[in-house]
């Protein structure tokens, strides 16, 4: 992973983040992801008009990471509508990297060496120790339908991350192919939220539309940038560098949601630097 991949990553890290916490700030979950992902079906229908459509290898992959990221914003929907943000984001994003790893080495063939090894666990056992020092520190009994959300939610990310690192390989355009995925992935929850909230969503919609499809915009930039990454370093790294989000997350729940970021986070930020730089170790 060169430094010019890395940061990009660390970019999406920032920019994914940015949205989970403007996504988190609405009460009505489903108001949120509607306006979140009916903003990044906007924005994918405009940069489809200015990319090439991805070869025909890569659709079998649009498709099937479409209904993984689906089920992902479902998941983490429940998640946040259960549980606090501070706990189920790290939870959600730090049960991936290692899930990722050996997606990777079973259906893409990538198998990191050493340096990256070392890389991805340093990494990861910062994010779970930071998942389960918010369990911990709650001062409440585990809620465990929102810790399942939450796991069910990582299991999704790890899915799509391998997907589509595949799907954006045999695209020959990332551009097209994140213009695409996010249209067909865009749709859906706004369609069930037209049909269950029906006349009353234009009301409920109009509140927070500027901050929703903001946040679409973010998210659309967070994950464009992580396929471009994927077309140019191995996935299981940049799915640990990517999870630096949590960081990010931490520290917004910080500031803006009241919650403590304490020792524990601050030893978990440390793993994170340690772990990023054994993946550039391998550059």
């Amino acid at each position: 992973m060169t430094p010019l991949v890395a940061t990009a990553v660390l970019l999406a890290a920032v920019t994914h983040a940015g949205w989970n916490a403007v996504a988190h700030h609405m009460k009505d979950q489903l108001v949120a992801f509607t306006l979140v992902s009916g903003g990044g079906a906007v924005c994918g229908a405009v940069m489809a008009c200015f990319a090439p459509l991805p070869d025909r290898d890569a659709w079998p992959y649009l498709l099937l990471s479409a209904v993984l990221h689906v089920a992902y914003m479902t998941l983490l929907m429940r998640s946040f509508r259960l549980g606090d943000f501070g706990q189920m984001y790290p939870i959600a994003r730090g049960t991936a990297p290692l899930v990722v790893t050996v997606l990777a080495a079973v259906f893409v063939g990538e198998v990191p060496d050493g340096w990256a090894s070392a890389g991805v666990v340093v990494a990861s056992a910062g994010l779970v120790g930071l998942a389960l020092w918010g369990i911990r520190g709650s001062g409440n009994r585990p809620h465990w339908p929102a810790i399942l959300a939450a796991l069910g939610t990582g299991l999704a990310i790890a899915g799509y991350t391998v997907v589509d690192g595949m799907g954006v390989r045999a695209s020959g355009t990332p551009v097209g192919y994140i213009a695409w995925l996010m249209i067909l992935e865009g749709v859906a929850i706004p369609a069930v939220a037209l049909a269950t909230r029906r006349g009353a969503l234009p009301a409920q919609l109009r509140p927070y539309a500027v901050r929703g499809l903001c946040g679409g915009v973010l998210s659309v930039a967070a994950y464009g940038l992580v396929l471009w990454a994927q077309t140019r370093a191995a996935l299981a790294p940049i799915a640990a560098l990517r999870e630096s989000s949590i960081i990010v997350g931490a520290a917004i729940g910080t500031v803006f949601f009241k919650e403590r970021f304490g020792t524990p986070r601050i030893a978990a930020a440390a793993l994170m630097v340690v772990g990023i730089g054994l993946m550039l170790h391998t550059s």
